[in-house]
């Protein structure tokens, strides 16, 4: 079997399944609790909380652990606009958001009667400029995702977050795609929330967390006072290790891995290059994601003959997985009449690919697609 499927998930590394199995079978302790065990716990997870806050060169306690991204979405996206909703009643996001954020804008708008303005791109692109359009005195969140899991789109978050400078809104920014691949400073690129998820990153599902500078936000989770108040619930420490460990040897490696899979998305394409087909993104992207697709080829179709032949790639959002329903992000970029919803696979890598692989990819599609031109 070929994996291709990065962007859903990745594959568990050696070093986040060690971190998880020693802190499992030797730190079982709760870190709440005030006895040796608790102790011995409370200090793996100050340790992994200081990991991830240097990563990001902020300070320990701006980190706030979660079962995930959605999970970190929601407290940011709900939490800070339920506990500030008297300073206004206006939200501001992009068409192309995962549906982590995309529901819970949704929510807000039906049980609580805010107001949101989705962004759509223009020529592929969205920009700061139509953020500072957009706003609005009553204005009070910005959320937009870093990099997009269906097509790689980078966002202009350095330019979105000195817009927001001398607003009264707060930017959430949901970096579940991007982190550990690219550099990210939440305090230099005027971040005030900043979502991940370890599942992203070879780390294990189940686990995330949440940069956050403001304090004023309302709980989702209530009970004890874990995670400044602000989470409550005791915490998976095996997870929270495991997902520090994961970051950690991404961003000890980050420019090499990055490289690595630069020249493995050029080398599909130039794999390809006597077949007919097109490639979905804008002109600032993340190589780990290749979203693109064959005329007259058909995405579902397409699919469950690369995966009879042990190829595991997508069709967009692992989350509508399994549903036949057509992209709402390249929808947003390409409009709904458009044949790239129907004809369009995302191809998604990691450092673990390898051209071998990609050869055998090749290969297939060439036979799939190319017909009798390739001696079929």
């Amino acid at each position: 079997m070929i994996y291709l499927d990065n962007a859903a998930t990745t594959p568990l590394s050696t070093v986040a399944l060690d971190a998880l199995m020693q802190t499992s079978q030797e730190i079982f302790g709760n870190p709440s609790s005030i006895h040796a065990f608790g102790r011995a716990a409370n200090k793996v997870l100050r340790e992994a909380r200081y990991s991830i806050a240097n990563s990001l060169k902020t300070k320990p306690d701006n980190i706030i652990f979660t079962s995930g991204g959605s999970e970190a979405d929601t407290l940011a996206i709900q939490g800070y606009t339920l506990a500030n909703q008297d300073r206004g009643k206006h939200l501001i996001t992009t068409a192309i958001e995962h549906h982590a954020v995309l529901h819970v804008m949704d929510y807000l708008e039906k049980r609580f009667g805010f107001e949101v303005t989705y962004i759509n791109p223009i020529d592929q692109e969205i920009t700061a400029q139509q953020i500072a359009d957009a706003l609005r005195p009553d204005t009070i969140l910005v959320s937009t995702m870093f990099a997009n899991n269906e097509t790689g789109m980078i966002l202009p978050i350095k330019e979105i977050g000195q817009v927001l400078a001398d607003h009264q809104a707060v930017f959430h920014v949901d970096a579940v795609q991007a982190i550990g691949k690219i550099p990210i400073y939440p305090e230099e690129l005027g971040i005030d929330f900043l979502s991940a998820s370890a599942h992203k990153f070879h780390g294990p599902k189940g686990q995330g967390f949440l940069y956050s500078r403001i304090p004023n936000f309302d709980s989702l989770i209530h009970g004890g006072k874990q995670e400044s108040h602000h989470r409550a619930g005791t915490e998976n420490l095996a997870g929270i290790t495991a997902m520090a460990a994961a970051l950690n040897e991404q961003l000890q490696h980050q420019e090499e891995f990055y490289e690595t899979v630069r020249q493995l998305k050029s080398y599909l394409l130039d794999g390809l290059d006597n077949l007919d087909f097109f490639v979905n993104e804008s002109a600032n992207t993340l190589p780990y994601v290749l979203n693109m697709g064959f005329p007259g080829q058909l995405n579902e179709q397409l699919l469950m003959r690369l995966d009879l032949a042990g190829i595991a790639v997508s069709s967009g959002s692992a989350c509508t997985a399994g549903v036949i329903e057509k992209s709402h992000v390249l929808t947003a970029l390409y409009g709904p009449d458009s044949h790239r919803l129907t004809e369009s696979l995302r191809f998604s890598f990691s450092e673990q690919n390898t051209k071998k692989e990609l050869d055998i990819v090749i290969q297939t599609l060439k036979e799939m697609i190319g017909g009798q031109d390739n001696g079929i």
